[in-house]
């Protein structure tokens, strides 16, 4: 039991939390969504969007120390990006995407101190580093272990998909608000 709990750790974590902060990023997205939700689905949805990017950031962190504990990787390239001895640019790419989804959960729980006049842009644009990480996240999650199970691999697309549905969605609308405006 212990031996398969173990080899889950080793190769889930890190797909449990990119799943996660996938659907971090998703509900994220439904939070702003002012057409479908009302302010109370909308409070809700963010609330789900933080709870879930606890959740991500507790495998992420997982995974990290699981990595590091069956001398998979090391302590300096999980803090020193494309150090790594075997792969410098796919872990890079893992450590540079947890960093950034670090500094998306501060920015998120500091957001107050960004409540000042023009502060909130810079607020939203710290906040959308979650998109470049998400990316790095993925292409670290499919290329830097071993070959991914199909199971795996449906659940990656998956996740592309749905952020890139999402995304789409809400350009569009932001289009139409924009346009809207301006008649």
């Amino acid at each position: 039991m212990a031996e398969r709990t173990q080899e889950f750790l080793d190769f889930g974590a890190g797909v449990l939390a990119l799943v996660s902060l996938t659907s971090t990023v998703l509900w994220g997205l439904a939070a702003t969504d002012r057409r479908l939700l009302g302010s109370a689905h909308r409070l809700l949805a963010q609330g789900v969007h933080r709870g879930l990017a606890v959740a991500g950031l507790g495998f992420l962190a997982l995974h990290i120390w699981v990595k590091v504990a069956e001398d998979r990787t090391s302590p300096t390239a999980t803090t020193v990006p494309f150090t790594d001895n075997t792969q410098p640019v796919l872990i890079g790419l893992g450590t540079l995407a947890g960093y950034l989804f670090v500094a998306v959960a501060v920015t998120g729980a500091a957001r107050s101190a960004f409540t000042g006049v023009g502060h909130s842009r810079l607020w939203r644009t710290l906040h959308m580093a979650a998109y470049p990480a998400w990316g790095a996240a993925l292409v670290h999650g499919l290329h830097a272990g071993r070959p991914a199970a199909g199971w795996v691999t449906a659940a990656y697309a998956l996740c592309l998909s749905g952020v890139a549905l999402a995304l789409t969605l809400r350009m569009r609308s932001r289009q139409r608000e924009a346009r809207g405006g301006r008649s």
